[in-house]
This record gives structure tokens, C-alpha cells and sequence, in this order.
């Protein structure tokens, strides 16, 4: 099963990252590709960079960024594994080195699952 994992930032303090977080975040992203769970993640630019393309009431617009929400998105993680357990494991292991390295970080996790063919029936 594949799952996209989003990660979201709450709170941040100001400046960047911790080099000792950065390198755990390394390390646990080397061993998940290295155990074959992990296909891909990266940081994400903010969302003042980025557009939002809507439709409402048959309209389509678009919006640059920034985005009013409170939470920026920052980074995702695409894995494939065999039960949510098991990216729920993974995803924790990442949300407790930002806990553990960052005094005064916080932020959540998504875990979504992909559809794949296995999840429609075939044509009639």
C-alpha cells in the first residue's frame, strides 16, 4: 500500500532547523529508503510561493500565496508498506526527532492513503 504523508507546521521558532535535527531527519530518511519503504519526500517552498487554482459556483480562480491557514504545509513523504501501522510507525519516528531536536517546534502529520487499481473494480 502506498501513503502520502504531509507535515505540517503549528508553531516554529524563529530561525532555522537545528543541524542535529537536520542530520536525524537524514539518517531516518536514509535508513526508510534503505529498508525500500521510502519512494520519495522533500521540504516544501511556503506558501507564498505557491498559487491555489479554485472552483466555486463554476467559477475557476486562482490565487498566489500566501495562504491565510495557520498551518504551513513543509514537507511530504511518499512510502509504500505493508499496513497503515507501519507508515504511522515511520511518521513517528519523524514528528518525535522535531519534538526531541527543536525545543518549542510543533506541528502534525497526515497519513493518507493512495487508491491504486487494486481499489476499482474492472470494467464491466
Amino acid at each position: 500500500m502506498r501513503y502520502l504523508v504531509t507535515f505540517k507546521a503549528t508553531a516554529q521558532p524563529a530561525g532555522p532547523p537545528p543541524a542535529d535535527l537536520m542530520e536525524a531527519i537524514f539518517k531516518l530518511g536514509q535508513e526508510a529508503t534503505e529498508a525500500g519503504v521510502l519512494l520519495d519526500n522533500s521540504g516544501l517552498a511556503p506558501s507564498s510561493e505557491g498559487a491555489r487554482v479554485e472552483v466555486s459556483g463554476g467559477r475557476l480562480t486562482v490565487s498566489d500565496g500566501p495562504f491565510a491557514e495557520a498551518k504551513e504545509l513543509i514537507s511530504y513523504a511518499l512510502y509504500e508498506v505493508r499496513s497503515k501501522e507501519e507508515v504511522v510507525e515511520w511518521t513517528t519516528r519523524f514528528v518525535k526527532l522535531h519534538r526531541d531536536l527543536w525545543p518549542g517546534w510543533e506541528g502534525e502529520s497526515d497519513v493518507l492513503r493512495l487508491f491504486g487499481p487494486e481499489d476499482f473494480a474492472p470494467p464491466a
